[in-house]
């Protein structure tokens, strides 16, 4: 099999900083770096080389898209399908890169797309595998870790009035704050054509005022006794009223409403809530939130496969393909990444109700924006795969782990993915136990 990888990246005299060092010095027998040098070393490895991005955007695939039928097509195999009726695929931007024929949008987009199409995970449960994806870690019964929009959040500093973390159209998986802390949740909403919740006031002006005097009296009455830090360190009620009533009244909240929007753009996005909330991404990327999470349900494909997947790209390819070009137009493209992922991919062989099971052993992810080089392609799954269940990884050329792309968004935000956070009970995290793919970055 052949692999697509960037031309050189891992061989430049740049890539020859703190790697190359701690690498001499492990073979040299030597250590000498101190922790502050070690700190700073680790700092100067996490700098991003080109432009750092301020947001990220994540299009959730939820349900487990296949890779065959979106971006790791295999036509004319058996695997697609068979060279009558299976999945085909389209050249792209890129040439040399082909992708489904159900994304002919996202394909003149593919210059600043890259693909790893070799992620490989052991989670093919859809709560485990959402769990593992989002946070970049496995499940854990002791422990829930943030997502990235919530380490994003953690390392950064913002002034908005509106919640800098948002997830559209979420279920109840949405990204968490994890150890982090609940105020780093994403803020929930559905389909812009409706309101915004629970940010208009449900009594007249002075009653509510009054509402929020006699909150104020209860809250001291509980403190009286507790904690001094109580509301910072636990509750956190009355930063989260305050915030709630800033947000009330921020013109920012037009963010969320894309009806304003000229007819057109909108239609450009498609006629669908995932459409919607793509532009209504656009728009709140552009106010300056850090995050925005957008799901697009129901590719959990386990019968007629070819026509779920097919609707399903119908739905994607405007949406993601016009957030690429708009955020370009509006020169947002570069502080912004987005990513497309779902919890893991669909098996190689059709079940017999013409559909694919879940596949965690060789599936797709596209990164896009800032501060990753488009065009690229890591890894690939064999067209002819042998599916021997003592050996999953030689269907797969250069696998990769979740926690793998985890490191590499980090990265190029310029956040240091080993960094330690210390748990509620005092346990040290990493941000990230994976290695950033290098090749992707700019």
């Amino acid at each position: 099999m052949s692999t697509f990888t960037s031309p050189g990246s891992c061989n430049s005299p740049s890539h020859f900083s703190r790697r190359g060092l701690m690498q001499a010095m492990g073979l040299s027998g030597i250590s000498f770096l101190t922790p502050l040098a070690e700190q700073l070393a680790r700092a100067a490895e996490s700098e991003p080389k080109g432009t750092q991005p301020h947001s990220l955007i994540v299009l959730w695939m939820q349900g487990g898209p296949s890779q065959l039928e979106t971006f790791d097509p295999h036509p004319d195999t058996e695997i697609a399908g068979g060279s009558k009726d299976g999945s085909k695929s389209i050249e792209t931007a890129v040439k040399g890169v082909h992708i489904s024929e159900n994304l002919p949008l996202v394909a003149e987009q593919m210059e600043s797309i890259s693909l790893v199409r070799s992620i490989v995970s052991k989670e093919g449960d859809h709560e485990r595998a959402t769990y593992y994806v989002k946070n970049g870690y496995r499940p854990d019964p002791t422990l829930v870790h943030p997502s990235l929009g919530a380490i994003i959040c953690h390392q950064t500093q913002d002034n908005l009035e509106i919640p800098r973390h948002v997830s559209l159209l979420p279920n109840t998986w949405a990204a968490r704050g994890g150890y982090l802390g609940d105020q780093f949740d994403a803020f929930k909403s559905q389909d812009p054509l409706g309101p915004v919740p629970d940010v208009r006031a449900r009594v007249p002006e002075p009653r509510f005022e009054q509402r929020i005097k006699d909150l104020s009296v209860v809250e001291g009455a509980f403190a009286r006794g507790r904690l001094k830090n109580l509301d910072e360190g636990r509750t956190l009620h009355r930063s989260s009223v305050e915030a709630a009533r800033k947000m009330m009244s921020s013109e920012q909240l037009a963010a969320f409403d894309v009806s304003k929007s000229p007819e057109a753009l909108r239609k450009e996005f498609g006629d669908t809530s995932f459409g919607r909330c793509c532009l209504a991404a656009l728009q709140l990327v552009e106010v300056g939130v850090r995050c925005v999470e957008i799901r697009l349900d129901s590719w959990d494909s386990h019968a007629n496969n070819h026509e779920f997947c097919r609707q399903l790209n119908t739905t994607l390819d405007p949406a993601f393909a016009s957030l690429i070009k708009h955020l370009r137009e509006r020169k947002l493209l570069d502080r912004t990444m987005i990513l497309w992922a779902g919890e893991f991919g669909r098996t190689p062989r059709i079940n017999g109700l013409g559909g694919r099971d879940h596949w965690p052993h060789g599936f797709s992810m596209a990164v896009a924006g800032g501060g990753i080089a488009g065009g690229r392609v890591i890894g690939e799954t064999s067209p002819e795969p042998k599916l021997d269940e003592k050996n999953r990884l030689q269907d797969v050329a250069d696998p990769r782990a979740v926690e793998d792309v985890h490191a590499t968004i980090l990265t190029a935000f310029g956040i240091d993915r080993q960094k330690e956070i210390q748990t509620p009970i005092g346990r040290p995290m990493a941000l990230s136990q994976g290695k950033p793919i290098r090749e992707l970055l700019v």
